[in-house]
């Protein structure tokens, strides 16, 4: 998918690291590929604790509640509620900018 994944994460966060987004997009690798596993489902609470357990935990090495983390993945969720579609990396960017952890990918 030759998509500019930064138009949309910079609806969001306008002054966005290119170089995070990219190590973003990097990290997401193939599955992005598929329409399906690049959105994220917020209702969906098998995927909201894939987030947290495989991206904020084990990518971001966060060793905060899973309540913390569950309410940080809920604002992300809140703030892109007008959007249908959530991107996987548009997510990711806020929730490692939210915890300031965007080093891991810049």
């Amino acid at each position: 998918m030759a998509e500019d994944w930064s138009v949309d994460v910079k609806k969001y966060a306008p002054g966005a690291d290119s170089k995070a987004i990219a190590g973003i997009v990097k990290y997401c690798g193939i599955a992005l590929h598929n329409r399906d596993s690049s959105l994220v489902s917020f209702t969906d609470k098998t995927e909201t604790a894939r987030v947290r357990d495989n991206f904020l935990k084990k990518k971001l090495g966060l060793t905060q509640t899973d309540a913390e983390l569950d309410k940080a993945i809920a604002a992300v969720g809140e703030k892109m509620k007008a959007d249908h579609t959530k991107n996987r990396v548009t997510v990711y960017y806020l929730l490692a900018e939210h915890f300031g952890k965007l080093g891991a990918f810049a």
